[in-house]
């Protein structure tokens, strides 16, 4: 048995889940809805506040789905429920970040800013201090749309080794090198 597709799913107060005919599972809670179609060879059932999933056979793709969608409908679980966040840190000297609606605006030491569109389902807030880097905060039911959404944006300037320039995650602990020595010879 795959060790985290034999974990049930437990479903909180307030999450209500729909398992349709065509194996789609459809979830609704206080922050949205999300829908997720399950491979027709995973089985699903609901007993209870339990949601279970179970495969035919051993074969290492059945174990591994068996897995995989167990992982994603607790993610869709948990998102509708208490939602998901991350935050970025904007490190360089003119590393600015602004939301205009669904638009973030970015100033990333190139001649031109860089405007990112994120969909509707994911919030945007940027915090600018006097003394501190600025903060851009992703919040969204959808853990995966979140995740791409946030390496897109750190992939605009990716940090680099020596200063530590560039988009990071907040907490993220880079490797950082030496650089030049003085009197090498």
């Amino acid at each position: 048995m795959s060790r985290i597709g034999k974990n049930p799913v437990d479903v909180p107060a307030g999450v209500t889940v729909t398992i349709g005919n065509d194996n789609t599972v459809t979830v609704k809670g206080p922050l949205g809805q999300l829908e997720q179609k399950v491979h027709p060879e995973i089985s699903v059932t609901q007993e209870d506040n339990q949601i279970s999933f179970s495969r035919p056979t051993d074969k290492p793709n059945h174990r591994s789905m068996h897995g995989l969608y167990r992982a994603l409908v607790q993610n869709m679980v948990t998102g509708v429920n208490t939602g998901f966040e991350t935050k970025q840190e904007f490190v360089g000297v003119g590393y600015k970040c602004e939301v205009k609606g669904q638009i973030i605006e970015m100033s990333l030491g190139f001649s031109h800013d860089v405007h990112v569109m994120i969909p509707e389902i994911v919030k945007a807030e940027a915090i600018t201090e006097k003394k501190n880097n600025p903060i851009l905060t992703l919040k969204s039911i959808d853990k995966q749309l979140l995740g791409q959404v946030a390496a897109k944006i750190r992939s605009l300037r990716k940090p680099e080794p020596y200063k530590g320039k560039g988009i990071k995650f907040v907490g993220e602990e880079l490797r950082r090198k030496a650089g030049k020595s003085a009197n090498s010879k």
